[in-house]
């Protein structure tokens, strides 16, 4: 829900159009974007760092030039900029970052491009029967596949690396001098040298070998890092984590607010050691409420212009593998002197806030504090609490008393406007081998939803703090120029308003179950969305209908420019609870401690190129963490082929349909070559799978009998056989 504040604001797409036009004019001078957003009339401070959001895309996506500070027009010509996505199959499209276009692009057309590359292309005139235009690589703009994780294969004065990422179309030739110790079978990463033709190999060394491909661990770890995630530090970013001391020096005590009489506590999953928040719960005279929502203080110890924080600044987040943590963070800081441990005194960075019963926040501060966390739960433990177990425990009764206030606060949220989709999560139980025993859906007790809320209100608070009119006078700005009620350059979490098609293929989907989502001005608000979840709980379509929902949403992600959170229905918002594992989280933090000492903000250009790094490197590591829980789920149902399932039709495409295993909480799919019993044809209207003959019909929610005939790790494809009922 946008603020009425934002309403009347440019989109990032007329920024967009507007900023390439100003270059057009003016092909022959370099501008600042200050003299860029003066030439558009751009006046007001919120608008400005909306359009250095957009500038800094533009500029990471090579469509202006940028020499220092100034920005300068790009030619455009029947070329065009794009990233090249492959298919295992042997062509792809050629994405345009500088419109929606998508071209088609044939194997022996991509040059010396691999998947992932920057290219520009030659575009060709668009024949009659052609879906998409065609296009041919002239040009490698930025080789971003520099190396590659895959399976040895030893050939005695040469090997070949064969890409564990199928849409790397090449075996990497490595010649017998850089073998590097690996061995025929292996899992290894192999650098990417020399392509110079497209009929030969790319030539590589081996940089790593990272171990035997049948062992189940060697899979995920090899499998995240084709996906670029770095699985180990620098040894100069191991050093520096070493010389940071775990003892607090009094000096620093003395000069913070002292909160550890506070009975603070935590509440994270079973196996957790990087304790990011605390909390403590107090009530007050008057009936309201005294929240502490205490936070790591990374900012203290991951300083600037440091090998950690460039370090933290790649990797840009923790990625949750199903098997492991691969932190942002060395282990050191990660677990132990950031890590809100109990019994122990920490720094930590809190919001401390005055709530009515209703949920109001009607006085807050956010100081630099030191804690001392009295106990660590669980959240089984803390919902044990909740359950009315253990009331002698020492917290026993403020976990209570936040669990009543969280249940008020989300009814709050849904009644102005947030969206709840609830938890389709699956959690794969792994033995002590990393083999796959048990696949069971996560469960979101009252105690997950109490931690999530009182998140949610401190990141809407510091948000609010920097962003909201009437709110940031609080924030000292002693030195600093232009008018206090401008929004000073910070880095919200902002998602915008799904994309129209998408709403309205949504509400032609839905009207297929029965269900309606209203439209105005061709799109749906957040209070009808809102409803239509609301109306299908429960259904048995309720999975298949909120994934598709799902689907037509847009990306959330992290911007200088605030549009508001359209999913949680928040004019203002930011992650500032979890600095240990992304680096945005730390952003905010140093931006509220500057503010706080009255400092001049920073360059709103580096804030808005960090924003867009963070938002992709979020996107790679939700990627890998995806593919790995699917590489364990293809795991276990290899020892049920033969088997047969009841499931749910979950999508119905052209080539088959898609069926959830009802028991095992996998999804699979039935070819329809393989379903031989009629001649089937796609209705696409009506996303239904419908033999000719028999009228015999498949479509999403439908309930289904299978049997499961194939299970490829590899590929990560589970084949199912539709099976008939007695």
């Amino acid at each position: 829900m946008d603020s009425p504040e934002t309403q009347t604001q440019p989109s990032a797409d007329e920024l967009r159009q507007k900023i390439l036009h100003f270059l057009q004019k003016h092909p022959d001078s370099a501008h600042r974007s200050g003299d860029i957003a003066k030439g558009l009339g751009i006046e007001d401070n919120d608008t400005y760092l909306r359009f250095c959001d957009v500038i800094a895309e533009l500029s990471a996506q090579r469509l202006v030039q940028q020499k220092g500070r100034k920005y300068k027009h790009k030619a455009q010509t029947t070329h065009r900029t794009g990233v090249l996505e492959c298919n295992e199959q042997g062509f792809g499209f050629v994405q345009a970052v500088d419109t929606d276009e998508e071209f088609f692009i044939r194997e022996p057309h991509m040059g010396e491009a691999l998947h992932g590359d920057l290219v520009r292309v030659a575009v060709a005139a668009k024949a009659a029967h052609d879906k998409k235009r065609e296009c041919e690589v002239v040009e490698i703009v930025e080789r971003r596949r520099t190396q590659v994780v895959g399976t040895f294969h030893d050939r005695g004065n040469f090997a070949f690396v064969e890409p564990d990422d199928r849409r790397i179309l090449q075996e990497v030739y490595v010649s017998s001098d850089d073998f590097g110790g690996a061995e025929d079978g292996e899992k290894v990463v192999v650098s990417i040298d020399r392509f110079d033709s497209r009929k030969a190999s790319p030539e590589g060394r081996i940089l790593r070998v990272i171990g035997p491909a049948d062992d189940p661990n060697v899979r995920v770890l090899s499998l995240a890092m084709s996906m670029d995630v770095k699985s180990d530090f620098p040894k100069a970013v191991e050093e520096e984590a070493n010389e940071i001391p775990v003892e607090i020096p009094q000096s620093e005590i003395d000069r913070r607010l002292d909160l550890r009489d506070k009975n603070t506590f935590t509440i994270d999953p079973e196996d957790a050691k990087d304790f990011d928040d605390a909390i403590h719960i107090e009530r007050l005279d008057n009936d309201n409420f005294a929240i502490g929502v205490h936070i790591a203080d990374v900012s203290h110890y991951v300083q600037p212009d440091t090998a950690i924080n460039e370090e933290a600044l790649d990797r840009a987040t923790s990625v949750y593998l199903v098997d492991r943590t691969i932190p942002m963070l060395p282990e050191k800081l990660s677990n132990k002197v950031c890590s809100l441990r109990p019994h122990e005194d920490k720094l930590a960075y809190s919001v401390l806030m005055e709530v009515t019963p209703h949920g109001e926040v009607v006085d807050y501060d956010i100081r630099e504090t030191v804690i001392h966390s009295k106990q660590r739960l669980t959240y089984d433990r803390a919902q044990d609490y909740i359950d009315g177990g253990y009331p002698e425990d020492p917290v026993s009764s403020e976990v209570v008393q936040a669990n009543r206030l969280a249940k008020t606060l989300t009814k709050k949220r849904l009644r102005e406007g947030a969206i709840d989709f609830g938890s389709d999560e699956v959690q794969v139980i792994l033995d002590d081998d990393g083999h796959p025993q048990d696949i069971v859906r996560k469960e979101r007790l009252d105690a997950n939803r109490l931690i999530e809320e009182l998140m949610l209100l401190a990141n809407r608070t510091v948000a609010s703090h920097i962003g909201a009119p009437g709110h940031n006078e609080r924030v000292r700005t002693n030195g600093q120029s232009g008018d206090r009620d401008d929004p000073l350059p910070f880095v919200y979490r902002v998602h915008d308003t799904p994309d129209g098609e998408k709403i309205r293929q949504l509400a032609e989907y839905v009207r297929v179950f029965g269900h309606e989502l209203p439209l105005t001005d061709g799109n749906a608000t957040n209070d009808d969305l809102g409803d239509l979840v609301d109306a299908i709980k429960g259904q048995p379509e309720e999975q298949v209908i909120v994934r598709a929902a799902l689907r037509a949403m847009s990306k959330a992600k992290y911007a200088v420019g605030n549009i508001g959170h359209y999913g949680l229905g928040f004019d203002y918002y930011s992650h500032f609870t979890s600095p240990i594992r992304r680096y945005p989280d730390l952003m905010v933090h140093r931006l509220l401690k500057r503010y706080a000492k009255g400092e001049a903000p920073p360059s709103v250009e580096d804030l808005a190129s960090y924003c867009e790094h963070c938002s992709e490197q979020e996107r790679n590591a939700e990627e890998a963490e995806r593919e790995s829980v699917k590489l364990k789920q293809v795991e276990y149902v290899q020892e049920h082929v033969g088997d047969v399932f009841e499931g749910v039709v979950s999508g119905v495409t052209k080539f088959g349909v898609f069926v959830e295993l009802t028991e095992l909480l996998v999804e699979g799919l039935v070819h329809v070559r393989d379903m031989d019993d009629d001649y089937y044809v796609y209705d696409e209207s009506t996303y239904t799978m419908r033999g000719e003959n028999q009228g015999k019909s498949y479509r999403p929610g439908d309930s289904v009998t299978v049997e499961v005939v194939g299970a490829d790790i590899d590929s990560r494809e589970i084949d199912l056989l539709f099976v008939e009922d007695d």
